[in-house]
């Protein structure tokens, strides 16, 4: 009998991240998944944990339960995050906490306790998300493309000191899809980053599942420390 694999995706309450977990239980794999409330959802094959991944004890908390329920964790996604669109000028000290404490240190957090886990099969697939506000140098989203341009070190950073324990860490860079991160964003602002890319429409969540499937596959084990941004930015 195969193995299901077992998948670890931050951020499901809503949009990429349930995309991404029903996803994943069409493949057949056990889903674990997490946000700071409780999603409106159900799913056979899913488990939600509710947990703040900037939170470090309720992070070890869920990859604790993780590993006494299934004994192992083969994939981590980290597509939990939030942005906030503001001119520099105008970004108050609070808000810059929020975006680098979830973006950045619950990405860590979760990479850390991950291959702590994936390490004992020596075996495991971790994938970030950056942004391609982070090539394109986009106005109004500093602190948010500096918390992803950080996730683009740690992603290359990890991919060299897990590379011996058999674990792979690369990232994948979305162009703005139709989920809740991008619906308070003026609608000529987002057309203006459509018209820059080099194929001219707004991602969909089968473009960033497409990418991650590459990254997860067992036959990717040469594939490590790589960003790949959509779009042709």
């Amino acid at each position: 009998m195969v193995e299901r694999q077992v998948v670890l995706i931050t951020g499901t309450r809503k949009g990429i991240g349930r995309f991404l977990a029903e996803h994943f239980v069409r493949q057949g794999a056990l889903v674990e998944g997490c946000s700071r409330e409780a999603p409106d959802w159900e799913l056979d094959g899913y488990t939600h944990h509710c947990a703040d991944v900037a939170n470090e004890a309720q992070v070890k908390a869920m990859l604790s339960s993780i590993q006494k329920r299934h004994g192992r964790l083969d994939v981590a996604i980290n597509n939990a995050g939030i942005a906030s669109m503001n001119h520099s000028l105008l970004t108050p000290a609070a808000t810059v906490e929020r975006i680098m404490a979830t973006n950045f240190l619950g990405s860590f957090l979760v990479c850390r306790e991950s291959a702590k886990l994936m390490r004992r099969r020596r075996y495991g697939r971790i994938v970030n998300f950056t942004t391609i506000a982070v090539p394109m140098r986009l106005e109004g989203e500093a602190i948010y493309a500096a918390s992803k341009s950080a996730i683009t070190t740690l992603t290359q950073v990890l991919a060299r000191e897990f590379a011996e324990l058999g674990i792979t860490v690369n990232a994948v860079g979305p162009t703005p899809i139709e989920t809740d991160l991008i619906r308070s964003v003026p609608p000529d602002k987002i057309q203006h980053i459509v018209n820059d890319l080099a194929i001219k429409r707004l991602g969909r969540c089968e473009d960033v599942a497409n990418v991650i499937d590459f990254f997860v596959r067992p036959a990717s084990d040469y594939v490590t420390g790589q960003v790949i941004y959509l779009g042709g930015v």
